[in-house]
């Protein structure tokens, strides 16, 4: 076994503190990685408060919780079967630690869908042991080797890249899916975490991006970004001029809303796709908006791990980045109140140097 430092949960009400545990010994297949960079996703919130039971938990929040999935790090040891790292490698692990391998969807590429369940990377059952997996808010983690990312970014990016982990690849699998490129005019609805890796990517692959936000002060974050036009979306009239001109929509706006606006931005054919999972659910939207227009409202997980070493080559190739504040794991509660009144431009990265440091002090 291998000692681990980190920060968890105790209880829905508890503050992320402090937690010494154990990561299991190395697998014939597996990677023991040194994290030296954590994201923090809106994820990681909604589990810790178990904000997310009967909906993507049925079960609820299994406790202590320790969060983290948008991670890079250092390989320190392989098992004996692994052929794809070495030790000193640079390396990502993004939403899932495994899956079942033999179902349809996992054959396809996509274990997001297995059809027997992922194995998540934190509070999901380990396939094997059944034990609940703990996250990357700590300081190693050992994972099965087919889950396992190559990074070959620069050193001074590292810590831009972890968000890719999630935040990224949430938004490219359906820029990739709906074949956003050039000739197609992309929407993207929430200028965050998610929304402003949206409008990077969707601009790098030549697609004519429009951004909505609720917000005005967000205009000029958004053109910065990359948008080509910005939208008030609660301005009647600036929605009514982008009425059916739309091809794709992805949506990450993770809080209750009102869907119709949007759908009846969409040409003939379009889709608007949903990327954030709200607490509460959105109110069901006319039909008539999809029906006039044959349109389609749609959801997408993030993207199966092919598609994610994808995005992670096309990052380090055209240096398309995350915006980031990095921060000591001491200062994880303050990130998750500073996120709650979306103070942050726009993901927190966790240094995880400061994890093995503040848990033995």
């Amino acid at each position: 076994m291998y000692i681990a430092h980190g920060y968890a949960a105790q209880s829905a009400t508890g503050r992320l503190e402090p937690f010494t545990f154990e990561r299991r010994d190395l697998r014939a297949n597996d990677v023991l990685i040194d994290i030296l960079y954590s994201g923090v996703c809106h994820s990681d919130i909604h589990t810790v408060r178990n904000e997310w039971e009967g909906s993507v938990y049925p079960d609820g929040t299994i406790y202590p919780a320790l969060p983290g999935h948008e991670i890079v790090g250092r390989v320190r040891a392989i098992g004996d079967a692994v052929t794809k790292f070495n030790a000193g490698d640079l390396v990502a692990v993004g939403t899932m630690v495994d899956s079942c391998a033999e179902c349809a969807n996992c054959k396809r590429g996509l274990e997001q869908f297995c059809q027997l369940g992922a194995t998540w990377t934190y509070n999901s059952p380990d396939r094997i042991s059944g034990a609940n997996t703990y996250g990357g808010y700590s300081d190693l983690i050992v994972v099965r080797q087919e889950f396992v990312l190559k990074v070959t970014h620069a050193k001074e990016d590292l810590a831009a890249v972890a968000p890719l982990l999630c935040a990224g690849i949430t938004m490219w699998s359906p820029l990739r899916h709906w074949e956003a490129g050039p000739g197609k005019k992309v929407g993207i609805v929430g200028i965050g975490g998610l929304g402003h890796m949206g409008i990077k990517l969707a601009r790098a692959l030549g697609a004519h991006v429009v951004a909505f936000t609720t917000s005005e002060s967000k205009r000029t974050d958004a053109l910065a970004l990359g948008a080509d036009e910005v939208v008030l979306s609660r301005d009647a009239n600036e929605m009514k001029r982008h009425a059916g001109s739309l091809d794709l929509i992805v949506n990450a706006v993770a809080v209750q809303h009102e869907l119709d606006a949007y759908l009846g931005l969409l040409n003939l054919d379009g889709t608007m796709a949903l990327v954030g999972v709200p607490a509460e659910p959105h109110p069901s939207p006319s039909v008539t908006n999809l029906i006039f227009g044959r349109r389609s409202l749609a959801g997408s997980l993030v993207g199966g791990i092919s598609e994610t070493q994808e995005l992670l080559d096309f990052s380090a190739k055209n240096r398309i980045l995350a915006d980031i504040e990095t921060i000591p794991i001491a200062r994880i509660e303050d990130a998750f109140e500073r996120m709650g009144r979306s103070d942050i431009k726009y993901r927190f990265v966790i240094d995880m140097q400061s994890a093995s440091n503040s848990t033995r002090s």
